[in-house]
C-alpha cells in the first residue's frame, strides 16, 4: 500500500498565523505536523510515502530530514491545485498496489488510519457524522454510498464532513490515474485530486466510512489549529 501525501499549497485562509511555512508545518506538540503524520504512517507500517510539495517546501524538507520518501514538487502551486500534484507525482502511483491519498494538513489519531487500512471498498472516503453545523466541505450519503458533495450544501443535506483522507483499492487506481491525466489534458488544473473521485458519481459508487468518535482537524483557520492544541493538552 502506497501514500500520497498532498502539501504544495499556500493555505491562504491561516497564512497570516503561519509565518511563512506550510500549514503542514505548524508545531504540533513539539514537532512539526507533518513530521507526526510520518511517524504514524510508518509506526503501522507504511513506509512507501511520497510527498508533493511547493510553497516554502524547505520547511518540509527540514522537518523531513529523518525520513526515507519520495518528493515531488509543483512548481505551479500558486496557480493550480491538488489535481496538478498528483499529476506531478503520478509515477508513483502503481497500478498494483492500494493507494492512501491525504491532504498534508490533516491531523489525526493513530486509530483513523486504521479504520481506513481495513476498508474493503473502493473508492472510499472518510467523512465524519459529528461534524455537520460547522462543517467545512460537506457530504451527503446513504448507507455507505457518496451521494451529494460541495461547500454549498445546507446542513440539512449534510451527513457529515469530509475528513480529508481517502482510499483507492488496486482494481480502481489505473482508472484514478488516468482520470488524473484526463483533466490536466483537458485543462481543468482548479479542481481537487478528490474531485477525480466525485466525479464518478452517479456512473460509479464512491463509498464513504463514518469515523465519528475519532479526533481529526485540517488546518484550515486558526480554530481548528486552537482545537488540535486543546486535543494534545487533555483540556
Amino acid at each position: 500500500m502506497r501514500v500520497l501525501i498532498m502539501a504544495a499549497g499556500v493555505g491562504s485562509r491561516i497564512s497570516r498565523h503561519l509565518h511563512g511555512q506550510p500549514k503542514c508545518c505548524v508545531d504540533v506538540g513539539g514537532e512539526p505536523l507533518i513530521k507526526r503524520t510520518f511517524r504514524l504512517l510508518k509506526k503501522i507500517g507504511l513506509k512507501d510515502i511520497a510527498i508533493v510539495t511547493g510553497y516554502a517546501h524547505k520547511f518540509i524538507d527540514d522537518a523531513l530530514r529523518d525520513f526515507d520518501y519520495i518528493n515531488f514538487y509543483n512548481p505551479f502551486f500558486r496557480v493550480t491545485n491538488s489535481i496538478a500534484s498528483v499529476w506531478f507525482a503520478q509515477d508513483f502511483i502503481k497500478d498494483d498496489e492500494e493507494l492512501i491519498i491525504l491532504n498534508g494538513d490533516l491531523f489525526f489519531e493513530e486509530a483513523l488510519l486504521k479504520t481506513l487500512i481495513n476498508q474493503t471498498k473502493s473508492p472510499i472516503m472518510l467523512s465524519d457524522s459529528l461534524r455537520i453545523k460547522d462543517a467545512d466541505y460537506r457530504f451527503n450519503w446513504s448507507g455507505d454510498k457518496l451521494l451529494k458533495y460541495g461547500k454549498e450544501l445546507s446542513e440539512k443535506q449534510t451527513t457529515g464532513e469530509y475528513v480529508g483522507i481517502g482510499k483507492l483499492s488496486i482494481k480502481d487506481v489505473a482508472n484514478f490515474k488516468n482520470r488524473v491525466n484526463r483533466f490536466i489534458k483537458e485543462g481543468d488544473f482548479n479542481c481537487w485530486w478528490e474531485d477525480v473521485i466525485y466525479r464518478l458519481i452517479p456512473n460509479q459508487d464512491v463509498f464513504i466510512k463514518d469515523i465519528s468518535g475519532i479526533f481529526w482537524a485540517e488546518v484550515d483557520y486558526i480554530e481548528d489549529y486552537e482545537r488540535i492544541m486543546e486535543y494534545i493538552n487533555g483540556d
